[in-house]
């Protein structure tokens, strides 16, 4: 790699803690924060990773470091997207060329990586919560250290913050938290109040009125100086109604703003201020995501996360193949989508502020009446959706797997109980790579498949992908379906028109005689390789392309166990009670006798949290690749005869 520090920095070699940082003069923090910015220019550019969130927040991650007393006050950043200058002021700049790949730092905050890092982040809306936890720990255990909770506009469209301000304004605990305003999460934001206070003060009338206003009045000397005073002071008492600080004021915090968020002597001069107020204070920033790289200010959504790209343009490196990959999974359910809505009226897309990274863009950019974005509130989206299925709508949540973890009892009890045809569809299923276990969607299975009456399928590639859509939407209508899909590229298997799949039943995509390996989703054609593999040894594996989780396709269970003593179930979700324990408690409970004894074993994720690194290293690390699939049939081949079934982990 090229020696990534092309600029010549004076101050940000000497900062290796904030406490480096809070020997320099204030008058030089303007330097600094070019130089923190310069420097994550000059190393994210090169190696990949969040961008966009980062470059907005120097001035004021440079102010926080500055103005408080590091690690013993705790500053708490939600979601972590805007974690990257934070990670350089504390003792990891020479590792921030890691950031993203195994083994390095962490995309986001995470305590064992830091002590400065006081709270672990990944989902959004969480910071002030766990701020005023600290804060309360604080002051039942008579210490003496200030809270900080930064937070973006994007995620203040969750429902979480709100609870925990109310809560804030109920305790009166002292603590600080920022808004920092930027009209953006990583698509556009949908937060009202943000977008009324933008268009009200940005409106030709009232620029206009402003406009009007300063050129009379420049003719009139002082007396145009003391109109010019009167007249933003009423400015100011308008907006103190007509923006957040008024809904802020409800809530019990004292609030300021909004301040120009890229003014680090500003923002210096006021949080020292606000420090030592008493009760809940509120910090209102604006500032620009991407500030200081044109390439990121003019494209904000393409480069919230980057891979390589070119330092001056903004394109990516990324060498372009000679054959071109198969379609992303997210753009075979985006065009699914646009397919589905054409031809029935009644079918709504919604997402929870992530349009790109599940598809629905597709479909918004042909039809945005059928697209609707809740923000990142996820919970409130799947209610959302309930309530459009009571009046005969049929709404498609495009969720990703671990999100959705977030609105589970909405999805039980205002979708389940009731019978609700919603259709959820789970995107980055399984191990989502770089943004690690706050992103894995390892979890779906195990806490989907418990959900009475919902039907819950995962398919074995773009085809079956589409089918599965198709059918969720057409046929399966008595209740909730969710289809789990993973990140990344197809399987290059050529699509066509979408037919219906009978509910609960599998197939056996390759015939054999020694074991039979049952998998679901895209461990189907991680199998089928691991099948030629064991070929090549002389062993032959049958494959079951389960397809369907639950309801189980259990005739054709009866038929393997009928044939096969040896079965393992293969799944990229984690294995206490996902797929293959599904598997397992069928064929042990089954009242059909198989005349044999019945060798199950389970293979997927192990009882841990699964660190951060590409699929492909993490698929291999934990087994789960061709290879490693065919390393563990050929253990459980090995593994002795026991009576009934038994599972090995």
């Amino acid at each position: 790699m090229e020696n990534l520090i092309s600029y010549p920095y004076k101050y940000l070699p000497t900062i290796n803690t904030p406490a480096d940082l809070r020997r320099l003069p204030q008058p030089v923090l303007t330097d600094v924060c070019s130089e923190v910015r310069e420097f994550m220019v000059d190393t994210i550019t090169q190696v990949g990773g969040h961008f966009g969130a980062g470059l907005g927040t120097v001035e004021l991650t440079v102010a926080l470091h500055y103005v408080f007393d590091t690690p013993k006050d705790k500053i708490v950043l939600d979601t972590g997207h805007q974690g990257y200058p934070h990670k350089i002021l504390t003792g990891r700049k020479e590792l921030l060329k890691t950031i993203r790949q195994k083994n390095g730092l962490s995309g986001f905050l995470k305590r064992t990586e830091s002590e400065y890092d006081a709270f672990g982040a990944g989902h959004a809306s969480t910071s002030i919560s766990a701020a005023l936890g600290m804060a309360t720990a604080r002051d039942f255990k008579d210490e003496d250290f200030n809270v900080v909770a930064v937070i973006g506009d994007g995620a203040m469209t969750g429902g979480l913050a709100y609870e925990a301000m109310n809560n804030c304004g109920i305790q009166k605990r002292n603590m600080i938290v920022v808004l920092n305003d930027n009209n953006m999460s990583i698509a556009p934001n949908v937060w009202a109040i943000s977008n009324h206070f933008t268009n009200l003060f940005t409106s030709p009338t009232v620029q206009k009125l402003r406009e009007s206003v300063i050129e009379i009045t420049e003719k009139m000397d002082d007396f145009g100086d003391r109109i010019r005073k009167v007249a933003g002071k009423i400015e100011g008492g308008i907006k103190a109604i007509l923006t957040p600080g008024m809904l802020f004021e409800a809530l019990g915090f004292k609030y300021f703003g909004p301040i120009n968020g890229h003014n680090v002597q500003q923002l210096v001069k006021i949080l020292e201020f606000v420090k030592e107020l008493d009760g809940p204070v509120l910090v209102h920033i604006t500032t620009q995501k991407g500030k200081g790289y044109e390439p990121a200010e003019r494209d904000k959504q393409f480069l919230h996360a980057i891979g390589k790209v070119d330092k001056i343009t903004g394109k990516s490196l990324a060498k372009k193949p000679d054959v071109a990959p198969p379609p992303l999974y997210q753009n075979v359910f985006g065009q699914a989508m646009v397919e589905i809505c054409r031809d029935n009226p009644k079918v709504v897309g919604i997402t929870a502020a992530m349009p790109d990274g599940t598809g629905l863009n597709i479909l918004a950019e042909q039809m945005p009446e059928r697209v609707i974005d809740v923000g990142i509130a996820e919970g409130h989206g799947v209610t959302f959706a309930a309530g459009m299925a009571c009046e005969g709508m049929i709404p498609v949540c495009a969720i990703y797997s671990s999100f959705l973890q977030r609105a589970y009892d909405h999805l039980v009890h205002d979708c389940a109980i009731q019978h609700l045809h919603v259709v959820f569809a789970l995107d980055r299923a399984g191990l989502a790579g770089a943004d690690g276990p706050t992103h894995h969607g390892v979890l779906d299975l195990c806490y989907l498949r418990s959900v009475q009456g919902i039907t819950l399928m995962a398919p074995k590639d773009e085809q079956e992908l589409r089918n599965m859509l198709y059918s969720a939407v057409y046929h399966y209508t008595d209740g909730p379906v969710a289809l789990r899909y993973p990140r990344g590229n197809g399987n290059g298997i050529p699509t066509g028109a979408m037919q219906a799949l009978p509910r609960g039943k599998g197939e056996i995509v390759r015939t054999g005689r020694d074991v039979a390996i049952v998998a679901i989703g895209n461990m189907v054609h991680k199998s089928l390789k691991a099948a030629e593999l064991l070929w090549q040894e002389g062993i032959s594996a049958e494959v079951v392309n389960a397809r369907f989780v639950k309801p189980l396709d259990t005739e054709l269970l009866d038929d393997i166990c009928s044939r096969f003593e040896k079965i393992i179930t293969v799944e990229d979700g984690q294995v206490q009670g996902g797929f293959g324990s599904a598997v397992l408690e069928y064929i042990s409970t089954s009242e059909k006798r198989f005349n044999r004894t019945v060798d199950v074993f389970l293979h997927g994720i192990p009882d841990i949290f699964v660190e951060h690194g590409t699929q492909e290293e993490l698929w291999a690390e934990l087994g789960l690749d061709a290879e490693g699939i065919a390393k563990k049939v050929k253990e459980c081949i090995d593994f002795p005869q026991h009576v009934e079934a038994v599972v090995n982990y």
